[in-house]
């Protein structure tokens, strides 16, 4: 049900219709099969007994016609088939809730089987407290072996500093978040906070000290307020409200009918994209880690939503390390430095002012994007422009009906009044001729 809009977007209802009639059909044959073994064993058991009771009631009552047995011993023989019967039907009865138990237990074993891919070294230390150095030396990587992620990444992060991540799609920006949060382990090199490798620090450790703003936010269907507290659950309601204030969306909450108490639906259907995203950065407030990666944290921002945000995590920054990752540079400006990736690799490196002297790959996509925005400003002032020109050109219009409707009803008064005959027209003109002496 999750991806119920998908289904609606492509107009699926008939193919998913008959994906699930194919299902139904499938499991009402494989039911089919099983009922029918069923059946057949009960039919096939209740008759071996039957047989093997009859031919015993023959041989018993034979044996007392002969005076070999008594009757006595023939009541004794049916008490013991009849008990001896039950047992049987039970087993057959549940033959097939066995068969169900045996098939979730062999589910139950390959999930023990599966081992997890990261995990504490033996020997590891608790990181008891970060002041949020970063480095990664040479750092080598790839999902796939045939097409590595990472070649030998190398950068640097200082404490309380602000590092910026921008290239194309495929450069490894993502890559060096996931590295960094132990979701895998780098291939070669080492990858270092406050000069510790992560492999010598336990994960949970390590993890306690970073915060993550993910580009698709996933929520609990659950309250806004689990959703929130699941960063800190001994945060008090005031930590959380002061939280949702510095992400501009306390305010917001507080319009909906049941505020931090509405259920945010599967993955937080019933937000909008915005309100995903600032419920992400007000529960990475309330976490409070010494670094924060942020992954296109505004991206789904309108503009003055995101002029807020900026401010926030401008105070949330201070004191901390912030790696971000952005694709709009006008974003990113004010960081301390800003890595160019390309094919996992450094390829520029400087502040904002120092890339764009360089005039490299950094300063053509700053070039590009204030292209684009001025395309775009420019088309909204024709816009505006035209829509002023539509308004006043149907004011005019209808200024102009106006007009010739007055025309209009001159011409038929004219037209309506009646004209002189031709003696009265000579009457007048003798009248209006002069007397003569």
């Amino acid at each position: 049900m999750v991806s119920y809009e998908t289904v609606k977007y492509f107009n699926a209802e008939p193919y998913e219709f008959n994906r699930y009639r194919g299902a139904v059909s499938d499991y009402q044959a494989a039911e089919y099969h099983v009922l029918f073994s069923l059946q057949l064993m009960n039919t096939c058991q209740n008759t071996v007994f039957m047989l093997g009771l009859l031919i015993t009631c023959f041989i018993c009552a034979f044996q007392i016609a002969n005076g070999q047995r008594d009757v006595g011993q023939f009541v004794g023989l049916l008490t013991y088939m009849s008990q001896l019967q039950g047992p049987l039907n039970f087993f057959g009865t549940f033959y097939r809730s066995i068969q169900g138990a045996m098939i979730n237990s062999e589910r139950l074993l390959e999930l023990f089987r599966a081992k997890p891919t990261v995990v504490d070294a033996p020997d590891v230390d608790e990181l008891r407290s970060c002041n949020g150095g970063i480095e990664f030396d040479k750092v080598h990587f790839a999902y796939d072996s045939r097409k590595p992620a990472l070649n030998g990444l190398s950068f640097e992060c200082k404490p309380g500093t602000t590092t910026a991540l921008v290239g194309e799609s495929g450069g490894g920006k993502s890559t060096v978040f996931r590295l960094l949060f132990r979701f895998y382990n780098s291939t070669s090199g080492q990858i270092r906070v406050d000069g510790h490798p992560v492999e010598s620090v336990s994960i949970d450790s390590l993890r306690r000290h970073i915060g993550v703003v993910p580009q698709d936010t996933v929520l609990f269907n659950e309250t806004i307020m689990y959703n929130l507290k699941y960063a800190n659950p001994g945060a008090t309601d005031e930590d959380i409200y002061d939280a949702c204030r510095a992400a501009s969306i306390h305010d917001r909450i507080l319009t909906f009918p049941d505020g931090y108490q509405t259920k945010v639906g599967e993955r937080g259907l019933r937000l909008s994209g915005g309100e995903k995203q600032r419920v992400a950065i007000a529960r990475t407030i309330i976490k409070n880690p010494r670094i924060i990666l942020l992954d296109e944290a505004t991206a789904a921002l309108d503009t003055d939503t995101e002029e807020h945000i900026q401010g926030a995590l401008a105070t949330l920054s201070k004191g901390r390390t912030m790696l971000v990752i952005a694709h709009r540079l006008s974003t990113i400006t004010t960081a301390d430095q800003i890595l160019v990736l390309q094919n996992g690799q450094v390829a520029e490196k400087g502040t904002h002012e120092q890339l764009l002297a360089m005039k490299g790959r950094y300063s053509s996509m700053w070039r590009k994007q204030i292209k684009a925005q001025r395309a775009a400003a420019e088309a909204q002032v024709l816009q505006d422009r035209a829509e002023r020109l539509r308004s006043s050109s149907v004011v005019a219009g209808g200024g102009e009906d106006s007009s010739s409707q007055s025309d209009e009803d001159r011409h038929a008064e004219t037209t309506a009044r009646p004209r002189p005959t031709l003696s009265q027209r000579s009457t007048k003109a003798s009248e209006a001729k002069p007397a003569g002496p």
